[in-house]
């Protein structure tokens, strides 16, 4: 991106907040110019909020989703109820059930779908931790929640597939979730009422 005449610090920071998604080169100048006539504590306080993101923020040792300390607040919490877990794509996919106050049980986060044109098979997600989890014994059910895309049904019948013979329940969030559609642009009360009505995925498939 250039801009002559424009500073090269300016430049600079323009050209990160290009990177950034759904950010344009107009909306990024935009941010830049911002930045620069709010007082310089703000950009301060910026730099040091973006530091400390990568230096605190990481992915929860048993469910993959946000912590700060090895687990997540979820899976510390002894009121969830541990015998159901919901499998979402990503952590985001957490924040948002969250939202709905409708769903009480823990997580699992694959960090992404299957994908097989992107080179995104099940060795490159948390299938050996789900597995693990499963292994350990005590849940009773499991929620399929991963988005209804193509990539994300591949992954739910992925998922129905490999747990068939787990012992467990296997269910899908319900079609309150349009096609096409990712849980991170879904309205809470949407994602609590495909919870609720989620069906068995042995009824849901006819197999």
């Amino acid at each position: 991106m250039h801009f002559p005449g424009m500073p090269a610090p300016l430049a600079r920071v323009v050209e990160m907040f290009s990177t950034l998604p759904g950010v344009g080169p107009k909306t990024a100048m935009r941010l830049g110019l911002n930045l620069l006539t709010r007082p310089a504590g703000d950009a301060a306080a910026l730099a040091t909020a973006l530091q400390l993101l990568h230096e605190q923020v990481g992915f929860c040792e048993c469910c993959g989703c946000f912590a700060e300390q090895g687990h997540c607040h979820f899976c510390d919490d002894p009121l969830r109820d541990a015998a159901t877990l919901c499998v979402v794509e990503q952590p985001v996919d957490v924040l948002m059930m969250e939202r709905g106050h409708g769903y009480r049980g823990c997580y699992h986060v694959l960090l992404g779908r299957l994908s097989p044109v992107d080179g995104i098979g099940p060795e490159q997600l948390r299938f050996v931790a789900l597995d693990r989890r499963l292994a350990a014994g005590g849940i009773d059910e499991m929620i399929l929640a991963t988005s209804a895309t193509v990539d994300g049904e591949a992954t739910a019948h992925y998922l129905a597939n490999r747990y068939r013979d787990a012992g467990i329940t296997v269910s899908r969030i319900s079609r309150g979730v349009p096609e096409g559609g990712e849980l991170e642009y879904l309205d809470e009360h949407t994602l609590s009422r495909a919870v609720d009505q989620r069906v068995a995925w042995q009824r849901r498939t006819g197999v």
